[in-house]
């Protein structure tokens, strides 16, 4: 699979490279962050050749998969149960770890299995139904295939690595997020971040939606979805990353496609093998907001297409009208909460219930966290 000259142009700032037509070129792998570029676009590191990163991690849709609640497998047909997160700004997420409270915060995937960037890199070659590779050895040998890798992996790690498959497994590693931790990933030059500067005016109904989601007394938004204490700081990444069971129903339509059975519920952090204890069970990490508008389908499982309608979810807990239990993607109600014991229910019952110019507001108010590049995408 090879990124057409139309990505090329409208993101220069990532050199896309076509490993399958031509050869690495030497020239670009003349940094780390520039080998680990080459990495993320290579198709060969995959079991049949068909998949890299970028596949499942679109540049041209805010690094996240716009085909799907979940992304398909290098095999063509193998689905996963959970959507694939963005990764812009994910070089911002701290490791996983407990805070001064006892509470788990960070890490990589929905549940920071993986510690840090490098850990969550090396996880897609091996997963079967990702990239599907059999070990660590098989994707070292792909590595060894190109003699520019060979060049450009001794001079940034030594001599003689990539004949060591652990040390060049976690070389590739290492590289990945190099190329992940560049500012363009995290550029923070949103409508709202020009407006934090003053260099860009919010709409009435954006600033409507700014005063609701950093509201104390309206909405709980900003329970989660601030990082920094005080609204409007710069940098601000719209997560606390910390992890809570907010009630997601399990998307029947993926597991009609994944065969995975309609009633099982997703362990969600308590799959972290640091966090097992039965009330982790069904938490999943705050996500970032940062390009939420362009990032969907949403939540851990994809199970919402359109961002008003999470919005629409958030406020059923707050509402007791009939028509606000109702999903009006599917003109059912909201399908039932799959792990009840561990639901954060005093965290989603503090907000008020929302009026639809709000909901609005809010909706609006969250397309302005999308980076400049993505702003073409936005829709009306």
């Amino acid at each position: 699979m090879c990124l057409g000259a139309s990505r090329v142009a409208r993101f220069s700032r990532f050199a896309v490279v076509c490993l399958l037509a031509m050869p690495v070129q030497a020239q670009s792998l003349e940094t780390l962050d520039a080998l680990g570029e080459a990495l993320f676009f290579d198709v060969d590191l995959s079991k049949n050749r068909t998949q890299s990163c970028a596949s499942c991690h679109d540049p041209d849709h805010g690094f996240a998969d716009p085909r799907g609640a979940a992304s398909i497998g290098d095999d063509g047909v193998s689905l996963g149960d959970r959507n694939a997160p963005t990764v812009t700004y994910a070089a911002l997420i701290p490791a996983f770890h407990k805070n001064k409270d006892d509470r788990w915060i960070g890490g990589q995937f929905h549940d920071g299995r993986a510690a840090t960037l490098e850990q969550q890199a090396g996880g897609p070659p091996l997963n079967p139904i990702e990239m599907g590779m059999p070990d660590a050895a098989s994707v070292v040998a792909r590595l060894r295939e190109k003699v520019q890798y060979g060049v450009a992996f001794e001079r940034e790690f030594g001599a003689g690595v990539l004949d060591d498959v652990e040390a060049g497994y976690q070389a590739m590693t290492v590289a990945i997020a190099a190329f992940e931790r560049r500012d363009s990933f995290a550029p923070f030059d949103s409508k709202y971040d020009r407006y934090v500067r003053g260099e860009a005016e919010l709409t009435r109904e954006e600033l409507l939606g700014e005063t609701l989601f950093f509201s104390q007394q309206f909405t709980n938004c900003n329970l989660c979805h601030q990082l920094h204490m005080r609204p409007g700081s710069e940098r601000e990444t719209f997560s606390n990353y910390d992890y809570f069971n907010i009630g997601v129903p399990n998307n029947t339509d993926l597991r009609a496609l994944n065969g995975v059975k309609l009633d099982k519920s997703d362990n969600g952090l308590s799959d972290n093998p640091l966090a097992t204890a039965p009330e982790n069970f069904g938490k999943f990490k705050v996500p970032t907001l940062r390009n939420v508008a362009v990032t969907g389908p949403y939540m851990h499982n994809g199970v919402f297409a359109d961002l008003r309608t999470v919005v629409l979810f958030y406020n059923r807990y707050n509402s007791n009208a009939a028509a606000r239990q109702i999903n009006p993607e599917t003109g059912k109600e909201f399908g039932p909460i799959p792990v009840p014991q561990t639901l954060a229910s005093a965290e989603l019952t503090e907000g008020d219930a929302l009026k639809d110019v709000e909901i609005d507001a809010l909706v609006a108010f969250m397309k302005t966290l999308t980076d400049a590049r993505y702003e073409p995408l936005l829709v009306d």
